[in-house]
């Protein structure tokens, strides 16, 4: 890491070790407390249900700080996981130094930690939520010499008393900026916050969505993050879900990532943008042109795309968004720029490089490769999926793709460059199959797709069998067609799930 990159770079971590966060070691966790009057370690870690959850230690001493840090320590599985039983229950969670940072929030000066999950014989736990990105992500690198990286758009509503003054339009507000944004400095200090916490950000900006009903209004913000190897990407967009919720409590509102807050309004989706990489190097352009790795990237991405829906639409109200006619994908297809597709292919720099110099006449013209930054953009997750088995799911796909035989064909198939829902269109758009329509669909379709996933043990077949389970359990099976027109009953349906994952 350049000098810039330590002085510049938000976590208090780095810029006072003097190291990347990927370079930190149980002594460097050490010396940053004693020198920092640090009093608090947390550790956390993700169970079944998405969120953070906490285990904190007051430091008594270097040789129980050493302690902590060196063994770990002990939680109750069953409580964190359905499928594990009561009866051997005992987990060990174990530091990931590399994702500590200083918590933003305790007024005692306190570090924490992201930790792993090991069994009983100090084997990682096979079915942990980071264990099967691990996993996932080894395997590819070991098939194919690639690495898988990747980044999230994550969407919010935040829900607010009504404010009179400045009204901004009603599903108009992207990229709007104060007064008509209202809450653009709660979203500033998240992107702060994140910052501090190892988050690599991109940007931050009001999205489409915003409304009103009776005393109360709705406005939807984006954070986009910065490529990184898979598993970071995941642990940084948990972590930025806890800020925000902290944050939005310390403001006094109610945020919510749930696909759907109401009928008839832009829902939240969670887009996952990746790109494969080779000794360093971007491979999704070869010659100013989208690569045939990259087309057999996306081709295994469609191929398994139904079954990815088990991870990454997880609710209900998942399929009340998924629906025709609007942003949100329906149709199993890919496309250049076209938001409608499942996979899109957002514009990467090719060819567009000197733009600065025309902006700017004084600046020299200089040859920069611009395709360094081209992604794959997958349109179909919301903010109830279960990052660490979405990206796994993601990886396996990717995998797929690479080592079918008929990829390219796939690609070149279902390539959409027109407007499907043109009617003109009609025929092309009938040749297309369509994501499932609720969670039972998905998880029929987990269930015929699942020897992908359970190659390798990437994914242990309790745990899809669990998966599968948990989604048929929701009954809602034609719940589009059951609940058209009733939007009290769509109402309480959407308030159930508001805190997803």
């Amino acid at each position: 890491m350049k000098d810039s990159e330590i002085l510049l770079n938000p976590n208090e971590l780095v810029k006072y070790l003097k190291k990347p966060a990927s370079d930190f070691t149980k002594d460097d966790i050490i010396n940053f407390i004693e020198d920092n009057e640090i009093e608090m370690i947390n550790f956390r870690y993700v169970g079944e249900d998405g969120k953070l959850k906490t285990l904190n230690f007051i430091i008594s001493s270097k040789e129980h700080l050493e302690t902590i840090l060196s063994t770990g320590e002990r939680v109750d599985g069953s409580s964190l996981f359905s499928f594990i039983e009561a009866g051997s229950s005992d987990l060990y969670v174990v530091p990931r130094f590399k994702t500590a940072f200083l918590n933003p929030f305790s007024e005692i000066p306190s570090i924490d930690i992201l930790c792993s999950f090991y069994n009983s014989s100090g084997k990682p736990l096979e079915s942990a939520p980071e264990y099967i990105l691990k996993k996932a992500h080894k395997e590819l690198t070991k098939a194919t010499g690639y690495t898988f990286k990747a980044l999230g758009e994550l969407e919010f509503y935040i829900n607010y008393e009504k404010d009179e003054f400045y009204p901004a339009v009603d599903q108009k507000g992207y990229h709007e900026s104060k007064p008509y944004a209202k809450f653009e400095e709660f979203r500033v200090e998240a992107l702060r916050l994140i910052g501090l916490c190892g988050g690599k950000i991109k940007y931050g900006h009001s999205e489409v969505g915003n409304f009103s009903k009776e005393n109360q209004s709705f406005e939807q913000h984006e954070i986009e993050f910065l490529p990184v190897n898979a598993e970071d990407a995941v642990d940084q967009m948990i972590v930025a879900k806890w800020i925000l919720r902290n944050l939005s409590n310390e403001y006094g509102v109610e945020i919510s990532f749930a696909p759907k807050i109401t009928v008839g309004k832009a829902g939240s989706g969670l887009h996952i943008h990746m790109m494969l990489e080779k000794d360093g190097k971007n491979v999704m352009v070869q010659d100013g042109k989208l690569s045939d790795v990259s087309k057999r990237m996306m081709a295994g991405i469609l191929d398994l795309s139904k079954s990815l829906t088990a991870f990454g639409n997880t609710i209900p109200t998942s399929y009340l968004r998924l629906v025709p006619h609007q942003e949100a994908p329906t149709n199993i297809c890919w496309g250049d720029s076209n938001r409608s597709a499942l996979v899109r292919v957002p514009l990467g720099w090719m060819g567009a490089a000197n733009m600065v110099s025309d902006a700017n006449p004084l600046e020299k013209i200089k040859e920069i490769d611009g395709t360094s930054k081209q992604t794959v953009e997958f349109r179909a997750p919301d903010g109830s999926a279960d990052l660490y088995q979405l990206v796994a799911g993601l990886i396996v796909a990717t995998q797929h793709g690479l080592e079918m035989d008929n990829a390219l064909e796939i690609a070149e198939k279902l390539y959409i460059d027109v407007n499907i829902f043109n009617d003109e269109n009609k025929d092309r758009l009938e040749q297309l199959e369509s994501l499932p329509t609720s969670c039972f669909e998905s998880s029929e379709s987990l269930e015929n797709k699942r020897e992908y996933f359970e190659k390798y043990n990437v994914f242990p077949k309790g745990l899809v069998t669990s998966i599968i389970s948990r989604l048929k359990s929701f009954d809602d099976k034609n719940l589009s067609e059951r609940l058209y027109g009733k939007n009290d009953e769509i109402q309480k349906l959407v308030q159930k799930y508001i805190h997803c994952m």
